[in-house]
């Protein structure tokens, strides 16, 4: 399986709370629902959608999740909602219980000791994707692990001045290859690279 990163960011690459202003507030970070007013749904939608159609599971960070299961629960009726509401979802948190985890069917409490190592088994198996929604410190750990396959993301041209990215600044240099890039009528660049040969 491939682990597929999908992330909205600012040009100066923040990442932290796209959705909505109490997303995320760690460090004081103000501009949460910073994105909405970038979304171009007949553009971006099908983008997103068709990460989610290529894969067999989803990973969250506890924070992302916990957002997700908030929401999704109460949504049905088109193939995405259906989509995130059936499939697996792996959540990596030091926090959660499987007990609170539970409350979202399909979803499954990896080991809070070592869920880089689930990670890791989950890439063995045979089958598509693994979409990483969101979930910033996540994808920041499995960057920094050398186990994202393929980044799919939504440059918006906006500077934030600061904010949690999805980046780790540790000097590895990990060469990509461009797959695609295409812009949208409101100014974002929706870009997909892979793990450079």
């Amino acid at each position: 399986m491939q682990i597929i990163l999908s992330h909205f960011l600012s040009l100066d690459g923040v990442a932290q709370a796209p959705g909505g202003p109490e997303e995320d507030t760690d460090g004081g970070f103000a501009h949460g629902g910073w994105s909405h007013p970038y979304f171009d749904v007949p553009k971006m939608g099908p983008v997103i959608g068709g990460v989610l159609d290529r894969s067999d599971a989803i990973l969250f960070g506890r924070r992302t999740w916990q957002v997700a299961a908030a929401a999704w629960p109460e949504r049905g009726g088109d193939p995405f909602s259906d989509k995130i509401n059936t499939c697996p979802k792996y959540v990596a948190s030091r926090t959660l219980t499987a007990e609170q985890v539970s409350a979202w069917a399909g979803s499954e409490l990896l080991p809070a000791d070592d869920a880089i190592g689930a990670i890791r088994a989950l890439k063995e198996r045979d089958g598509n994707g693994l979409y990483v929604l969101g979930s910033a410190s996540l994808s920041q750990e499995l960057i920094e692990h050398d186990l994202v396959d393929e980044y799919v993301l939504m440059l918006e041209p906006v500077l934030l001045g600061g904010g949690k990215t999805i980046f780790p600044a540790n000097g590895s240099k990990r060469p990509l290859e461009l797959v695609s890039a295409e812009p949208t009528d409101t100014g974002v660049i929706m870009a997909t690279y892979r793990r450079a040969a």
